[in-house]
């Protein structure tokens, strides 16, 4: 193992690519729990921030704000760009499934890797599992984990906090030949009130984010609705009048404000 890296050589491997791999399988989730232990006093936390910090202090960050996967496509890919100009991370990346638990649908290449200073990876991101449903999007989580390298005599005799930065974005299987395009599916929003409780239904094929919602002026929870399927958001007693509201795009932008009356 890079000795500049200071990871245990006795856990990892390197291929002729470049790739580090755990030797041993249960190395792999400790490691990612808590970072060795460099000397006696000196301890490394394991911190996860979002990926808006790594873009705004420098270090690894994610091409894209989600991923949509065409459910026929062989695959998929993700820029990963480290614009530290000196620091060398260990990034780990895999895919949840809605609930958040890791999905072995997915096969992300490569799964563990080092990103150089200044430079770009790509990950390749394949399904390989059982056929999703052809009539709506299927929601999914793409992870990715990036460990700052340790110069290990620069920190010698010193205590550190060592920060990993954890990016989780959206990724959304998309069937083909959906009777709607996304850009219409906002339109198709219904609102009702219910109680002290404002209905979103969502008849279209798409997951819809909304953010900026409100209610006569009084200021929302973003949300995200499911397609064919409904979610509430509290409302306060006097809340009255239109409902406006923006959504969040393919491309992660947020669309022009809509507004639509509140039955």
């Amino acid at each position: 193992m890079d000795e500049a890296l200071n990871f245990p050589s006795a856990y990892y491997t390197k291929d002729d690519a470049g790739i580090y791999f755990p030797s041993d399988k249960r190395m792999q989730k400790g490691f990612f729990t808590m970072l060795y232990c460099l000397k006696a006093g000196l301890i490394i936390a394991v911190a996860l921030l979002t990926s808006f910090y790594a873009q705004a202090s420098g270090g690894v960050a994610l091409g894209a704000t989600r991923v949509i996967y065409p459910a026929d496509a062989k695959q998929t890919s993700l820029a990963i760009t480290n614009s530290d100009p000196s620091a060398r991370y260990l990034v780990n990346a895999w895919i949840d499934d809605r609930g958040g638990k890791k999905s072995a649908s997915f096969i992300v290449t490569p799964p563990l890797f080092v990103s150089e200073a200044k430079s770009e990876n790509t990950l390749r991101i394949v399904y390989a599992g059982q056929p999703l449903p052809a009539d709506r999007e299927s929601l999914f989580w793409m992870n990715v984990k990036a460990i700052p390298s340790v110069d290990k005599n620069a920190l010698e005799g010193k205590n550190v906090l060592q920060l990993a930065i954890l990016s989780r974005i959206k990724l959304f299987v998309r069937p083909q030949h959906l009777p709607t395009a996304p850009e219409d599916a906002p339109g198709q929003l219904r609102f009702a009130r219910s109680g002290e409780q404002l209905e979103i239904a969502n008849p279209s094929p798409y997951f819809i984010t909304l953010v900026n919602v409100r209610v006569g002026g009084q200021k929302m929870e973003n949300i995200m609705v499911a397609p064919k399927e409904s979610a509430q958001l509290a409302l306060s007693g006097n809340a009255r009048g239109d409902v406006t509201f923006q959504t969040v795009n393919d491309y992660g932008a947020v669309t022009p404000v809509r507004t639509v009356s509140l039955h």
